[in-house]
């Protein structure tokens, strides 16, 4: 897993350097865990009414790609901007097409022609988004914390890594941020999903 972790983070460098190759080389080993990801933003979703992960991690990797100059500092560095850009993509599907609904009782968005979103999981999804954008105008890093474990599924000492701040700090955040998320949604329970990966 170390040699497989700083294979990530030499090719992110390299091809933030301009290497092309890197990125042929990088894309296999990073696509399971985009997948991970694209899962869990998606974790809430009925069957059959769902974006597919696979439909989400090639919307979000087409963004990241202009973002080849971005200064990755490691692995979980990109993810963590992986899950941000990913949630960005279902705020930005679900906006538009809370704007020109069609048809029955589901919302078509272009991210494949099967893929459809309930009207209740795009009410969910901006809910959230404005929930994460009024706790980022308190507390910004508490909304990051939040972003990465509870959407990236990022371990304590990951989020820690990647925020620059101590462990203990994450979890007072965690505590605060997943109590704030839970009572702006109206009670709903929120699951400390970056938990169940071992810390």
């Amino acid at each position: 897993m170390q040699a497989r972790t700083h294979d990530i983070t030499r090719l992110l460098m390299n091809w933030r350097g301009g290497d092309k190759a890197a990125l042929d080389l990088l894309i296999p080993l990073i696509r399971e865990e985009l997948y991970r990801i694209a899962r869990r933003h998606l974790g809430h979703e009925r069957k059959g009414n769902s974006i597919q992960p696979s439909s989400l991690v090639q919307e979000a990797f087409l963004r990241l790609l202009p973002a080849r100059e971005t200064d990755w500092r490691d692995r979980v560095h990109f993810f963590a901007v992986a899950s941000t850009v990913m949630r960005h993509v279902l705020v930005d599907h679900a906006r538009a097409k809370s704007r020109t609904k069609r048809g029955g009782g589901a919302v078509h968005i272009p991210l494949d022609d099967a893929v459809a979103l309930s009207p209740e999981r795009i009410e969910q999804v901006l809910a959230i988004d404005l929930a994460l954008q009024r706790l980022a105008a308190k507390d910004e890093r508490k909304s990051k914390v939040l972003e990465m474990r509870f959407f990236a599924g990022l371990t304590t000492e990951e989020t820690a890594e990647a925020l620059g701040i101590a462990p203990q700090t994450v979890m007072r955040d965690w505590k605060f941020a997943s109590a704030w998320l839970r009572r702006e949604l109206g009670g709903e329970e929120v699951e400390d999903r970056g938990a169940l990966a071992t810390d």
